[in-house]
């Protein structure tokens, strides 16, 4: 690597001082995904809501974007309080003088949940092949351990990034990199913590939203902290944040300056915790949550209808997908394409075969069939993706048998699949706005990776959760 060592860093620091960790954190992720499909809502206050329809004021706020937030709309409020905060733009009308004012009205959206997985698993696809390990907490989060993709070396120029750092290191360059990558390849914004340690990156990326980025190097993490409320610390939720408020502790400071032993006393095993989380010590490791459940690769083009400019396409992704699979030492069920029509009608094919197999030839001629749905069509993205893995130990199989024009698409194995010929295309728009229940994310804001759970829990960026991304 080039460059020297970061001031405030001793060369014989703990390995843990040369780890990298990011933390990303979708903004307003549903919010992004229907600014994806309808570019005229961006700037304008939006309200993705569920269990409502259209003109009916029972449910709740899914996710708000930073417009809407600006009028007091929070996530978990109820429709019938935001729209109190907030009225609903089709209610605005400049000829009646008692309908609210359209500058001062807002964009209500029912969630829809099968599109946002669709976009979900174009962000998921960028982190898997930007890092060796990616632990994804819920739809709108994930950490990844890049420490063997980049390093905290010293680089040419000044940082531009938010935080502490005055020097730009490696690691700056490679989450501005990842960044770029999921604005492009999956057309929505991220903000990106980048830290030593998962907590640390968790509190930075919280700190310059939306679309930021902020860097806190070795050595800068305690002074970083020091002046935030305790209520940024990872873990800190509000019946924790009103303790240490009794105790005198209103900043992450005061709580590292605290008698670790009094915290003990009140907040039991977790005081301690959260005692080192606030000196900015937490060794961690990042650990995936589980194998992955699908495989793919998606090519973003300029919206074409060139039939062969498509199946070249869909081969090479084809083939990396198959590498990648055997690289991995999985075996797959399903094969299965995307198509993405203008301006973003996602449509997803699938089929299953008779067994596991390990297969490369026959991922190609299987994606290329499913293609051949899309004749004529114009596209603007295509990706192929195996499923249904199987990473048990085994002999490697193949199918050389299997008819590759034959066989039915299968509506159980990708999201949106369907039988060929037995429905018509459309695209994953038509949610129902989901059930109030489903509004949780994968860990609750101030749970940590090892699942330690703040009892409270304080709403924000959080959005309804969709399981695995894709």
């Amino acid at each position: 690597m080039a460059g020297g060592t970061l001031p405030g860093t001793d060369a014989d620091d703990d390995a843990e001082s040369d780890r990298v960790v990011f933390h990303v954190d979708m903004d307003c992720f549903y919010a992004s995904c229907e600014r994806l499909r309808r570019p005229e809502l961006d700037g304008e206050p939006l309200v993705v809501g569920m269990g409502y329809e259209a003109g009916e004021t029972i449910g709740a706020v899914a996710t708000a974007s930073y417009e809407a937030r600006a009028f007091g709309v929070e996530s978990a409020m109820p429709i019938s309080e935001a729209l109190e905060l907030l009225p609903r733009r089709a209610n605005a009308d400049p000829d009646d003088p008692d309908a609210p004012d359209p500058g001062e009205a807002g964009r209500y959206l029912p969630v829809d949940l099968d599109f946002y997985k669709e976009v979900a698993g174009d962000v998921k696809a960028v982190l898997r092949d930007c890092a060796d390990v990616l632990r994804e907490v819920s739809v709108d989060e994930a950490y990844l351990d890049v420490t063997d993709r980049t390093a905290w070396d010293a680089a040419a120029g000044e940082s531009a990034a938010a935080g502490p750092a005055e020097v730009r290191t490696l690691a700056e360059g490679y989450a501005r990199h990842v960044k770029e990558r999921i604005e492009r390849e999956a057309g929505v914004p991220a903000s990106v913590g980048v830290a030593p340690n998962m907590s640390t990156a968790k509190v930075a990326s919280d700190a310059d939203k939306p679309d930021g980025l902020v860097v806190v190097p070795p050595g800068e993490v305690e002074p970083f902290l020091a002046p935030l409320p305790t209520a940024d610390i990872h873990g800190v939720g509000p019946v924790t944040e009103r303790t240490l408020a009794e105790l005198g502790i209103e900043t992450a400071g005061d709580l590292a300056a605290a008698d670790p032993d009094r915290l003990a006393d009140e907040l039991g095993d977790r005081g301690r915790e959260l005692y080192r989380r606030a000196r900015g010590e937490d060794d961690r490791e990042v650990t995936p949550t589980g194998l992955p459940k699908s495989l793919s690769r998606e090519s973003s083009l300029s919206a074409t209808a060139d039939e062969e400019r498509k199946r070249e396409t869909v081969r090479a992704l084809a083939a990396d997908v198959a590498r990648r699979a055997r690289e991995r030492g999985c075996l797959y069920r399903t094969i299965g394409i995307k198509a993405v029509e203008p301006p973003y009608e996602v449509n997803t094919r699938a089929r299953s075969l008779p067994g596991p197999v390990d297969d490369p030839d026959l991922v190609e001629s299987v994606a290329l069939d499913l293609l051949d749905e899309f004749d004529g069509d114009r596209v603007r993205k295509l990706g192929v993706r195996v499923s249904k893995l199987d990473f048990a130990e085994s002999d490697q199989a193949t199918l050389g048998g299997f008819d590759a024009g034959g066989g039915s698409g299968d509506a159980g194995d990708e999201p949106g699949g369907r039988d060929r010929g037995t429905e018509p295309r459309s695209a994953a728009t038509d949610g129902d706005g989901g059930k109030l229940t489903d509004w949780v994310d994968g860990e609750p804001d101030g749970a940590d990776a090892d699942g330690e759970t703040e009892t409270d829990r304080r709403t924000g960026d959080g959005q309804a959760s969709l399981g695995d991304w894709s």
